[in-house]
């Protein structure tokens, strides 16, 4: 199940207030004024601007704040540089 559109109308930046757009993976809300991505975790939006990750950060594949971009270093929860 996909994250509810009517849902998705009401939602705006909690830093801003502005549109939020959902990605076309459906795993994140972009503010493009904020440029920053509200990551959606289990058809849930992350809300929380300490959780947002920086647009640039996200389009090199990191989904979480704090978290490496690498997906083997993701999964088996090694730090970076290991």
């Amino acid at each position: 199940m996909a994250l509810n559109k009517e849902l998705l109308q009401i939602l705006a930046c909690p830093k801003c207030k502005s549109e939020l757009v959902l990605t076309p993976a459906e795993d994140g809300l972009i503010c493009h004024p904020c440029k920053a991505v509200y990551p959606v975790k289990d058809e849930i939006p992350i809300m929380l601007i300490e959780e947002a990750v920086p647009l640039a950060e996200w389009e090199q594949g990191v989904r979480e704040r704090g978290r490496p971009a690498n997906k083997a270093e993701h999964i088996h929860g090694a730090p970076p540089g290991t």
